[in-house]
Protein backbone atom coordinates (compact mmCIF):
# COMPACT_ATOMS: atom_id res chain seq x y z
CA UNK A 1 0.00 0.00 0.00
CA UNK A 2 1.59 3.17 -0.63
CA UNK A 3 2.25 5.98 1.46
CA UNK A 4 -0.57 8.48 0.36
CA UNK A 5 -2.80 5.41 0.62
CA UNK A 6 -2.22 5.02 4.18
CA UNK A 7 -2.18 8.57 5.17
CA UNK A 8 -5.76 8.82 3.37
CA UNK A 9 -6.87 6.32 5.55
CA UNK A 10 -5.17 7.66 9.04
CA UNK A 11 -6.79 10.53 8.35
CA UNK A 12 -10.07 9.03 7.79
CA UNK A 13 -9.49 6.81 10.93
CA UNK A 14 -8.43 10.53 13.00
CA UNK A 15 -11.70 11.94 11.51
CA UNK A 16 -14.06 8.97 12.94
CA UNK A 17 -12.15 9.09 16.34
CA UNK A 18 -13.04 12.52 16.67
CA UNK A 19 -16.47 11.97 15.42
CA UNK A 20 -16.89 9.09 18.35
CA UNK A 21 -15.56 11.53 20.75
CA UNK A 22 -18.40 14.35 20.10
CA UNK A 23 -20.92 12.57 19.56
CA UNK A 24 -24.02 12.43 22.36
CA UNK A 25 -24.88 9.05 21.26
CA UNK A 26 -24.01 6.75 18.31
CA UNK A 27 -26.27 4.50 16.53
CA UNK A 28 -24.60 1.61 14.73
CA UNK A 29 -26.44 -0.63 12.57
CA UNK A 30 -26.54 -3.27 9.64
CA UNK A 31 -28.50 -1.93 6.44
CA UNK A 32 -28.14 -5.05 4.54
CA UNK A 33 -31.21 -5.59 2.52
CA UNK A 34 -33.05 -1.71 2.60
CA UNK A 35 -33.89 -0.31 -1.25
CA UNK A 36 -32.22 2.65 -2.03
CA UNK A 37 -35.59 4.02 -1.26
CA UNK A 38 -35.71 3.14 2.21
CA UNK A 39 -32.08 4.12 3.23
CA UNK A 40 -32.91 7.50 1.05
CA UNK A 41 -35.86 7.95 3.45
CA UNK A 42 -34.03 6.82 6.69
CA UNK A 43 -31.33 9.61 5.73
CA UNK A 44 -34.02 12.32 5.42
CA UNK A 45 -35.44 11.33 8.96
CA UNK A 46 -32.09 11.19 10.39
CA UNK A 47 -30.76 14.81 8.38
CA UNK A 48 -34.26 16.48 9.76
CA UNK A 49 -33.31 15.67 13.58
CA UNK A 50 -29.03 16.56 13.20
CA UNK A 51 -27.90 13.05 12.98
CA UNK A 52 -25.43 12.20 10.45
CA UNK A 53 -25.40 8.92 9.12
CA UNK A 54 -21.95 7.55 7.38
CA UNK A 55 -21.04 4.29 5.99
CA UNK A 56 -17.47 3.09 6.95
CA UNK A 57 -15.64 0.43 6.03
CA UNK A 58 -15.56 -2.17 9.00
CA UNK A 59 -11.27 -1.92 9.49
CA UNK A 60 -11.55 1.66 9.57
CA UNK A 61 -14.15 1.71 12.33
CA UNK A 62 -12.34 -0.81 14.42
CA UNK A 63 -8.95 0.75 14.55
CA UNK A 64 -10.72 4.07 15.18
CA UNK A 65 -12.83 2.43 18.37
CA UNK A 66 -9.75 1.35 19.69
CA UNK A 67 -7.81 4.64 19.37
CA UNK A 68 -10.81 6.40 21.42
CA UNK A 69 -11.12 3.78 24.01
CA UNK A 70 -14.32 2.35 23.11
CA UNK A 71 -13.31 -1.42 24.20
CA UNK A 72 -15.88 -3.82 23.22
CA UNK A 73 -16.71 -2.50 19.94
CA UNK A 74 -15.02 -4.92 18.10
CA UNK A 75 -17.45 -7.35 17.43
CA UNK A 76 -20.27 -5.16 16.05
CA UNK A 77 -18.10 -3.76 13.00
CA UNK A 78 -19.08 -7.12 10.48
CA UNK A 79 -21.00 -7.12 7.56
CA UNK A 80 -22.32 -3.76 6.01
CA UNK A 81 -22.04 -1.44 9.14
CA UNK A 82 -24.00 1.81 9.00
CA UNK A 83 -23.05 4.50 11.81
CA UNK A 84 -25.52 7.32 12.46
CA UNK A 85 -23.72 10.48 15.20
CA UNK A 86 -25.69 12.52 16.99
CA UNK A 87 -24.02 15.91 18.82
CA UNK A 88 -27.15 17.20 19.85
CA UNK A 89 -29.83 14.94 21.12
CA UNK A 90 -28.62 11.85 22.71
CA UNK A 91 -31.64 10.02 21.95
CA UNK A 92 -32.59 10.72 18.68
CA UNK A 93 -30.27 8.08 16.62
CA UNK A 94 -31.80 5.52 18.76
CA UNK A 95 -35.41 6.70 18.29
CA UNK A 96 -34.76 6.74 14.68
CA UNK A 97 -33.31 3.65 13.92
CA UNK A 98 -35.63 1.56 16.45
CA UNK A 99 -38.76 3.00 14.62
CA UNK A 100 -37.56 2.34 11.12
CA UNK A 101 -36.61 -1.45 12.09
CA UNK A 102 -40.22 -1.59 13.03
CA UNK A 103 -41.09 -0.92 9.54
CA UNK A 104 -38.05 -2.26 7.65
CA UNK A 105 -36.76 -5.74 9.26
CA UNK A 106 -33.89 -5.58 7.47
CA UNK A 107 -32.09 -2.94 9.52
CA UNK A 108 -30.59 -4.58 12.81
CA UNK A 109 -29.06 -1.92 15.38
CA UNK A 110 -26.20 -3.88 16.59
CA UNK A 111 -24.51 -1.41 19.01
CA UNK A 112 -23.74 2.23 19.87
CA UNK A 113 -22.01 4.63 22.29
CA UNK A 114 -24.13 6.49 24.73
CA UNK A 115 -22.00 9.58 26.19
CA UNK A 116 -18.71 8.24 25.15
CA UNK A 117 -19.52 4.46 26.88
CA UNK A 118 -20.13 1.15 24.84
CA UNK A 119 -24.26 0.23 25.00
CA UNK A 120 -25.41 -2.88 23.90
CA UNK A 121 -28.22 -3.32 21.85
CA UNK A 122 -31.09 -3.60 24.92
CA UNK A 123 -29.09 -0.45 26.37
CA UNK A 124 -30.10 1.35 22.74
CA UNK A 125 -33.56 0.33 22.58
CA UNK A 126 -34.00 1.61 25.97
CA UNK A 127 -32.75 4.59 24.97
CA UNK A 128 -35.40 4.44 22.17
CA UNK A 129 -37.77 4.35 24.19
CA UNK A 130 -37.43 7.74 26.20
CA UNK A 131 -39.17 10.64 24.84
CA UNK A 132 -36.49 12.93 22.77
CA UNK A 133 -35.35 16.17 24.03
CA UNK A 134 -38.44 18.37 23.20
CA UNK A 135 -40.16 15.82 24.63
CA UNK A 136 -38.28 16.11 28.07
CA UNK A 137 -38.17 19.89 28.16
CA UNK A 138 -42.18 19.54 27.68
CA UNK A 139 -42.57 17.17 30.81
CA UNK A 140 -40.33 19.13 32.71
CA UNK A 141 -41.90 22.22 32.26
CA UNK A 142 -45.45 20.54 33.02
CA UNK A 143 -44.09 19.44 36.37
CA UNK A 144 -42.75 23.20 36.59
CA UNK A 145 -46.01 24.82 36.06
CA UNK A 146 -48.29 22.74 38.14
CA UNK A 147 -47.06 24.05 41.54
CA UNK A 148 -47.58 27.83 40.29
CA UNK A 149 -51.08 26.14 38.56
CA UNK A 150 -52.24 24.72 42.01
CA UNK A 151 -50.83 28.11 44.35
CA UNK A 152 -53.33 30.06 41.30
CA UNK A 153 -56.04 27.70 41.63
CA UNK A 154 -56.43 27.99 46.14
CA UNK A 155 -55.90 32.10 45.47
CA UNK A 156 -58.61 32.01 43.27
CA UNK A 157 -60.80 29.46 45.28
CA UNK A 158 -60.12 31.83 48.23
CA UNK A 159 -61.03 35.03 46.62
CA UNK A 160 -64.20 33.95 45.36
CA UNK A 161 -64.98 32.30 49.03
CA UNK A 162 -64.27 35.91 50.26
CA UNK A 163 -66.60 37.33 47.88
CA UNK A 164 -69.26 34.91 48.81
CA UNK A 165 -68.77 35.63 52.53
CA UNK A 166 -68.50 39.54 51.84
Amino acid sequence: MSEVAIAKKSAIVDEVVEKFKAASSVVIVDYRGLTVEEVTNLRKQLRDENVEMKVIKNSILSRAAVIAGLDGLGEVFTGPTAVAFSNDDVVAPAKIMAEFAKTANELEIKGGIIEGKVASIEEITALAKLPNRDGLLSMLLSVLQAPVRNVAYAVKAVAEKEEEVA
